[in-house]
């Protein structure tokens, strides 16, 4: 990060040390100096010693800067009440103490109190019995000195408060996005989770299920056995390769190494899905209404998910070797429906589940959509889905249209 401090609030000391030394400086040449008339007062030392606490009481114009005000214009009044002519040398403390108090405090009390000193050095400057041809002079003069300061140290004050106030929306800018990356993570290790659920509970149910028929079969038609355990083979090690997938992303993230990743499943592999669990002894017909067409990868992949879900329960718990799985589209939804017989009452179901049901639940409601679980008519228990399908701008437009 950049360091946007200034070298004079490094040490603050020693470049007000060099500042007062120049103002002695100058208010030595001040104190000697002429006026128009070739004037020049007697008492320099009282000049001298005032201006001498003058500069001395800018080492307090950080801390005090009212205070220091106070003093710079009553040693600068002095000044000009002994006769001495008002010039940027002798008001060169009044200056920087003005200077340091806009920039410090609100802009409303630097200006009043700025305009207070003003009035003050000025009318002691003025006096009243030398309205000559030099008042003018007197007036103007100190007048312009002293409101200048004013106006660099509200603008100072004004520029530093800007730049405080990006470097706070920077350093809030870098906590959001820090929290929102880990919001991020925490988000896709839950959809990963969700993932893996789905691959193993589905892979596992039908395994388990082969496992049963093969050791029902296994005297009785030992051919039948040998294919059910060959298929049961093919489901072990597609549960295993995308374990592998889904835990690889947790481990060497997503495309590192240039490796590209298999695409996300969708409606398009329901036939393959539907072959698993047939493997498993459920027969599954897929009823489609309506025309099919693409869908956003989200909802693509979350129809496939709930199905999958639906379709492993159905494998543990149907009482029934059959499920319907019907596909309805239309111009802005697609609802799915799976039904089959089972022993189980919903709220059981739900129950022994796990996490299914909730898993399908939030993957629908993930994408705009609701899911409902429950007894159908005829007594079936069923899973039904609405998600939506975003409508392209330009088929809302003809469709308004016409």
């Amino acid at each position: 990060m950049v360091d946007t401090q200034r070298p004079d609030e490094v040490n603050p000391w020693l470049t007000d040390a060099v500042i007062v030394l120049a103002l002695l400086g100058a208010a030595v040449l001040g104190a000697n100096l002429a006026d128009p008339d070739g004037v020049r007062p007697t008492d320099v030392w009282i000049a001298l010693s005032v201006s001498a606490v003058s500069c001395l009481a800018l080492f307090a114009a950080r801390s005090r800067p009212r205070t220091t005000v106070a003093v710079t214009g009553a040693c600068a009044v002095i000044l000009g009440m002994i006769g001495y002519v008002l010039t940027p040398m002798l008001l060169a403390p009044t200056m920087v103490a003005l200077y340091w108090l806009a920039a410090r405090v609100p802009t409303r009390t630097a200006w009043i109190f700025g305009g207070v000193t003003t009035a003050l050095v000025v009318g002691a400057a003025v006096g009243v019995d030398n309205l000559d041809r030099t008042v003018l002079l007197r007036i103007v003069g100190p007048a312009l000195w002293l409101l200048l300061p004013l106006a660099l140290g509200s603008r100072s004050r004004i520029r530093h408060a800007y730049i405080d106030a990006v470097q706070s929306r920077a350093d809030h800018a870098e906590r959001t996005r820090e929290d929102e990356a880990r919001l991020r993570v925490t988000e896709e290790r839950m959809r990963i989770a969700r993932d893996l659920h789905d691959v193993v509970a589905h892979h596992m149910a039908v395994a388990n299920a082969q496992v049963g028929a093969a050791a029902h079969l296994l005297d009785s038609d030992p051919a039948l056995t040998k294919r059910i355990l060959a298929e049961l083979q093919v489901t072990t090690s597609s549960v295993m390769l995308d374990m592998r997938d889904t835990v690889g992303v947790l481990r060497r993230g997503v495309g590192a190494d240039g490796e590209d990743l298999s695409p996300a499943p969708g409606l398009a592999q329901l036939p393959d899905l539907v072959r698993t669990v047939a493997a498993g002894g459920l027969a599954v017909d897929v009823q489609v209404e309506g025309r099919s067409r693409e869908l956003p990868a989200g909802v693509d992949l979350t129809a496939y998910r709930i199905i999958q879900e639906a379709l492993t329960n159905a494998t543990k718990y149907a009482s029934s070797a059959t499920a319907v799985v019907r596909l309805g589209y239309d111009r802005t939804r697609l609802t799915i429906g799976v039904t089959n017989a089972t022993t189980e009452q919903p709220d059981e179901l739900s129950e022994a589940a796990g996490f299914g049901v909730v898993g399908m639940r939030e993957r629908a409601e993930s994408v705009g959509g609701t899911l409902r679980v429950g007894r159908g008519a005829g007594g079936v228990f069923e899973v039904v889905t609405s998600l939506p399908i975003p409508v392209p701008m330009q088929a809302a437009t003809t469709g308004g249209t016409t």
